[in-house]
């Protein structure tokens, strides 16, 4: 077997571990980045999902390195797209006007500049990145991860050693192979005191994960796909807490739980909008919500029609989760998230409700170029929630909570290495429970929460970090995961550079003043400015 080294080890290229990798580079490390898809960036591109953000994100409450990507996809459509003159002058602007997020861009884009990001580390020879290549094995010495081994296409396989490992897999896959204590779904209220945690932990019960696709529609013309094998068992699935069966365009409003009737009308609805989850979750018109090519942005005739990323909850995949499952269970939930997008497709094409009193949009078309993929659908499936570390400091509900803190803002960490904020927004689960949406402060991300209890050279960087079931809803969106990763890159660097482990610069409070001016001199916000949650 091949053997490969680095003074940092980024095990996955999703949000966390661009930013991981990144923050090591700048500090001069070697860095080996490991990949299961063939695109850098995660939720926002090998996923397809147009980033989650809170309100503020234009002026303030990320790290510089966030801003920059950001910047770099505008800079990107500005650069090489056909922009009419208002879009092109435009500081915010947003290419898809979709209402989720004030940048709605395509997954391709996002994943170009990142991969222009890392592309400088490619040429001095400091950065290697292994695409299609999972965690399969670790070796352990102690309290210590010493190895990794990778398979990888067509039964390639090597191992990988360095002084740090850092898991941003999507699931926390490293977690089980190392023997690193950790947690799934539900942790009961008795062990975490959370007002909307349940009696009993629930380790199987964890949020659904969805199946992404993108769509145009092409009027007059018929794109309709073959209708799926097991359609009828998907067009007739109605969970008992849904208001409607799921292939509907009813559904419940994820902030009351009342029934809430969706709009969906191809190539309608493409007025100026302005993203704001604070003040409205921007789910009505399905066609706009995330949206991420409208027509009106280009140049007339550049576009014929609208995209639109298929991120909704009729697709929310409910059966079974991934995690703590075999092996044969996995790839039959994975199959059959797939089949339950592909049937929402077809549904849509077929029987969908028209304003005109017909069914179905025949037009709608997938766009296969816009996820990279052969058949329209995201390289893989959006992932919400992982297995979390038994970390140093766990991040609980009544840390955040506006209707526990209120005026108090979030619990103030001494050991910030960076912000975030975002509803608590956990989606219909696989035991059975409907959206639980909590309002939140805005918060800071502890050091503590990326630390494993035990495994002294293992740091969290994505979704992995020391939430709970609860907080985790909040935590888990594009920023923070970014943000979580960049710490851990930045940790992994300064501990090698000053002798010291990530234990010694939590506790210290010296050596933890010194890592937090570091981060503060690159960029990372520690705290918020006065704003009150929503």
């Amino acid at each position: 077997m091949r053997e490969a080294r680095a003074d940092v080890l980024v095990v996955g290229g999703g949000m966390g571990g661009v930013a991981a990798a990144l923050a090591a580079l700048r500090r001069g490390r070697t860095v080996l980045l490991t990949e299961e898809s063939d695109w850098l960036g995660g939720q926002l591109t090998s996923q397809g999902v147009p980033p989650d953000e809170h309100p503020w994100i234009e002026q303030f409450g990320a790290t510089r390195s966030y801003r920059r990507l950001r910047d770099s996809i505008r800079e990107h459509y500005r650069t090489w797209y056909p922009l009419t003159r208002e879009s092109l002058a435009a500081p915010d602007l947003n290419p898809g006007r979709g209402t989720v997020s004030r940048l709605c861009c395509e997954p391709r884009v996002a994943a170009s500049v990142l991969a222009a990001m890392v592309g400088p580390y490619l040429a001095a020879g400091r950065l290697t990145v292994r695409y299609r290549h999972r965690p399969v094995a670790a070796d352990v010495d102690g309290d210590r991860v010493t190895g990794v081994s990778f398979a990888g296409p067509d039964g390639e396989c090597f191992h990988a050693r360095a002084p740090y490992v850092l898991d941003a897999t999507e699931l926390g896959d490293l977690l089980p192979l190392a023997g690193i204590e950790h947690v799934t779904g539900f942790e009961s209220g008795k062990e975490t005191g959370e007002p909307s945690a349940p009696g009993k932990a629930q380790p199987a019960n964890m949020q659904a994960f969805s199946w992404v696709f993108a769509v145009e529609h092409r009027d007059g013309e018929d794109h309709t796909v073959d209708r799926p094998h097991d359609y009828a068992f998907w067009r007739d699935y109605r969970p008992p807490f849904w208001p409607d069966r799921l292939l509907s365009l009813v559904a419940p409003d994820p902030r009351t739980l009342e029934p809430k009737p969706r709009r969906f009308v191809p190539n309608a609805g493409a007025g100026p909008v302005v993203a704001d989850q604070s003040r409205d979750p921007g789910d009505t018109d399905l066609w706009v919500f995330r949206r991420i090519v409208c027509r009106e942005v280009f140049e007339p005739g550049f576009a014929a029609s609208d995209v639109v990323i298929v991120n909704w909850p009729q697709i929310d995949y409910l059966p079974g989760p991934l995690i703590g499952v075999t092996d044969e269970e996995r790839d039959a939930h994975l199959a059959g998230a797939r089949s339950q997008s592909l049937s929402m497709l077809y549904w849509l094409q077929t029987e969908a409700p028209r304003p005109d009193g017909g069914t179905g949009w025949p037009g709608l078309r997938l766009r296969p170029d816009v996820m990279g993929t052969a058949d329209g659908l995201a390289k893989v499936p959006y992932i919400r929630e992982s297995r979390r570390i038994r970390a140093r400091r766990t991040i609980v509900e009544h840390d955040l909570s506006l209707a526990v803190r209120g005026e108090h803002g979030a619990v103030t960490y001494p050991d910030s290495v960076g912000v975030g904020m975002y509803r608590i927004d956990l989606h219909p689960s696989t035991g059975g429970d409907n959206y639980i949406d909590v309002a939140s402060c805005p918060f800071q991300i502890p050091l503590g929460a990326l630390l494993p209890e035990r495994v002294r050279n293992v740091l969290a960087a994505g979704k992995n970090l020391g939430t709970t079931h609860i907080t985790n809803g909040c935590y888990r969106l594009h920023p923070v995961e970014w943000n979580v990763g960049e710490a851990a890159g930045a940790l992994a660097a300064h501990c090698l550079e000053h002798g010291l482990e990530p234990e010694q610069v939590h506790e210290d409070p010296v050596a933890l003043e010194r890592f937090q001016r570091e981060l503060a001199a690159d960029g990372f916000e520690l705290a918020w400015p006065q704003v009150r949650g929503y």
